[in-house]
């Protein structure tokens, strides 16, 4: 349940952690992999339909602004696919990205078909990421054997996160 929380809200940091976890024998690799591509891929997908549904509303207009979210909607409307696929793997566009996507004519079920192929690869690589360089990861990040003390720590704190934004999100949308 960690890792799929933490996959929807925070991402490779808690995937990769999670990977380490797989490494040290305290996951199954595969389960863990469907915990992270399933997380990603419902936080995603609330995302997009964010989009779709408050597009014309004050918040999602004031986004529109931004530079990630003009980027995002640069390179979908050159490759729409693709763009769907990939943009979990593309640095500072991970968030911004469904959002963005969601304001578009893109229909719904492409983003869906899309978006659950790119979760299942993306849990997988980054599980995978963390179970072979699970050692690497532990030097940089000390020792994981206790995954409660460091995922629940992040956890609270992405809730925390999440709350302050959904109250912002209220606000501001009036």
């Amino acid at each position: 349940m960690g890792l799929f929380l933490g996959a929807g809200i925070e991402g490779e940091t808690i995937v990769l952690i999670g990977g380490t976890m797989v490494h040290h024998g305290l996951l199954p690799f595969w389960p863990a992999a469907a915990a992270a591509a399933g997380g990603s891929f419902i936080a995603d997908q609330l995302f997009f339909l964010l989009g779709r549904r408050f597009r014309d509303r004050p918040f999602v207009q004031r986004m529109q602004t931004r530079p990630a979210f003009v980027r995002a909607l640069r390179i979908f409307e050159r490759h729409p696919a693709m763009f769907v696929f990939a943009f979990r793997f593309l640095y500072g566009l991970r968030t911004v990205s469904p959002i963005a996507i969601g304001t578009t004519q893109l229909p719904a079920r492409t983003f869906l078909f899309l978006n659950a192929a790119a979760a299942i690869v993306w849990g997988t690589v980054f599980v995978g990421l963390g179970y072979w360089f699970g050692e690497a990861i532990e030097t940089a990040f000390g020792r994981v054997r206790d995954a409660g003390l460091v995922i629940l720590p992040v956890l609270g704190a992405g809730g925390a996160i999440a709350l302050i934004v959904y109250l912002l999100h209220r606000r501001y949308s009036r």
